[in-house]
């Protein structure tokens, strides 16, 4: 989130025609949830496509980006890296040493796609379990970033958008956004 150290958020593998929706699921949730920018693998395209266009749409800042080099990424990250794993400390465990530390230095969030080698866990500062069950891993980062940032990514302001969404108890109001 703005004036905050950088949350990158690492989409680690990508099955085309398998995993499209899922790693365009943790690009949006990165970027509603108050992540500064998503890394896809290489050949999720067809992602990056969707997230730039919500974020042209509704706002950001957020930058969305393809990479050949998912370890290269996790290898040179100046700062801390959480992988997010259902084998890893619990969140509620771990949440304020990864506050801290995000306080002071960027914060990349590694979320598994197809089988993580076991590499990434051994690079990561945390390894990180929402739950200890099997669940979403969009699931996970998001209920992994909304304790990272305390709610406060709820009241963020969008910067460029074309439009926003009108709260509502039923119903759905999209209007443009400089309409007051």
């Amino acid at each position: 989130m703005q004036d905050e150290p950088e949350v990158a958020v690492l989409r680690y593998g990508h099955r085309p025609g398998r995993d499209d929706r899922m790693t365009t699921h943790v690009g949006l949730t990165a970027r509603a949830l108050g992540a500064d920018r998503v890394i896809f693998p290489d050949n999720a395209g067809q992602s990056l496509e969707t997230v730039e266009d919500i974020t042209g749409r509704f706002g950001g800042p957020f930058t969305v980006e393809l990479t050949d080099a998912l370890n290269g990424v996790i290898r040179n990250w100046e700062g801390k890296i959480v992988h997010l794993t259902m084998y890893g400390e619990r969140v509620q465990d771990v949440e304020a040493d990864i506050r801290e530390a995000h306080a002071e230095e960027p914060l990349l969030v590694v979320v598994g796609g197809e089988k993580v080698p076991f590499e990434v866990y051994d690079e990561a500062d945390w390894n990180v379990g929402v739950t200890n069950q099997p669940h979403s891993e969009v699931a996970g980062l998001a209920v992994f970033l909304d304790r990272l940032f305390d709610g406060r990514e709820l009241d963020r302001e969008w910067e460029d958008a074309e439009n926003r969404v009108v709260p509502m108890a039923t119903g759905k109001k999209v209007v443009p956004a400089d309409d007051e």
